[in-house]
């Protein structure tokens, strides 16, 4: 039993001295096989702590070693982000970041792969990217149910006045009855337009047709039958579209033929009832005009959630109107569109860094 307690405190001394020693030191840091792997990775920058799924893809690929700017709130400083950006092989960005030819001269030649995590790609300087024959994933089609949402969310806030109506309420506005207080424009029996039907049109006109509305019509730079026949609409004019519509939405990519296509012609040929609704990019609008219309009653309202610049500072114009609702681009702003893009986005660079086919691929 002596003995046995013995044993027992000698073990504990051992014990004790063993905890309160130092770790033996690292020769090196990592294992020599651990930096040899580590050395066959490609390098990978990610411009934004881009949503969960898409950085376990890539961590766990085994594939890129990842390089991240850790915030989602604050965009990296442009300086930082071409000293990070050197010798990497493959890039992951978001809308905020340009990629241009400073950027990719910053880069370098290691530079295969660029994913964006967006469906529009007006941040790309394509023709660069092209001239140096780097890849550009981006990530469309995932984000189509949630902008189609946004956007009626959008068109009903702004034209059933509901900004107005709940300012009204939290500040005393709400009195007796009255009978044209705060009266809006409703969508049963109207006509709604659609400037640039794709994917996205067709799922706002889908999810609108429940409202009793009367007749879609669309303008694109050509006929888009097959898309047009899912939602029964008419091809029509650009200056047809503005006379004939009760409700606006626009829904084109940007590009050089598209920039501030909605201007004074525009919204000149339009009823003094219509609704103007963009979700797609705030290049599309010539916002002097469309402040001048709203403030003249030349149309009855816009919604926007997207302006020129991002963000819109808050002492611009349209602000101070009460006709003109204004979101914060968060279309595509649902936590599953947001994991699915960031999935995405992670693929698409992986793939191309194999050299295989992306999931979604421009062709600068």
């Amino acid at each position: 039993m002596w003995c046995s307690r013995m044993a027992l405190r000698r073990l504990q001394r051992i014990t004790a001295a063993a905890a309160a020693a130092p770790p033996p030191p690292l020769t090196g840091g990592l294992t020599s096989h651990a930096r040899r792997e580590m050395s066959t990775l490609q390098r990978v920058y990610v411009t934004r702590q881009i949503p969960p799924e898409g950085l376990r893809i890539l961590r766990e690929s085994g594939q890129v070693q990842v390089d991240l700017w850790d915030s989602d709130d604050v965009s990296v400083p442009r300086d930082e982000l071409l000293r990070r950006v050197r010798g990497v092989d493959g890039l992951v960005c978001v809308l905020t970041e340009k990629i241009d030819a400073e950027l990719l001269d910053a880069a370098g030649p290691n530079l295969k792969v660029l994913s964006t995590m967006s469906v529009g790609f007006d941040h790309l300087s394509l023709e660069e990217l092209k001239k140096r024959g780097i890849r550009v994933g981006y990530t469309p089609d995932v984000l189509t149910d949630s902008v189609a949402e946004l956007t009626v969310a959008l068109l009903l806030t702004t034209s059933r006045r509901l900004i107005e109506a709940t300012h009204e309420a939290k500040t005393g506005g709400w009195g007796t009855w009255r009978t044209l207080w705060l009266c809006g424009h409703e969508l049963a029996n109207s006509t709604v337009g659609i400037l640039g039907l794709g994917r996205i049109g067709v799922a706002i006109a889908e999810r609108l047709a429940p409202f009793k509305v009367k007749k879609f019509i669309y303008a694109d730079v050509a006929p888009r039958p097959e898309l047009a026949g899912v939602i029964g609409a008419e091809y029509v004019s650009f200056d047809e579209l503005a006379e004939r519509s009760d409700f606006l939405t626009v829904c084109c990519a940007l590009t050089p033929e598209t920039k501030e296509i909605c201007n004074k012609r525009l919204f000149s040929k339009m009823k003094d009832t219509s609704i103007f609704i963009n979700t797609s990019r705030g290049g599309v609008v010539n916002q002097e005009d469309l402040y001048e219309a709203l403030s003249t009653g030349q149309i009855a309202g816009a919604g926007l959630d997207v302006t020129v610049p991002e963000p819109l500072p808050t002492d611009h114009p349209l602000f101070t109107l009460k006709n003109c609702v204004i979101l914060p681009h968060i279309a595509s702003a649902s936590y599953s569109t947001r994991n699915a893009m960031s999935a995405m986005a992670a693929n698409n660079l992986l793939l191309g860094l194999r050299g295989e086919p992306m999931i979604k691929e421009l062709q600068p």
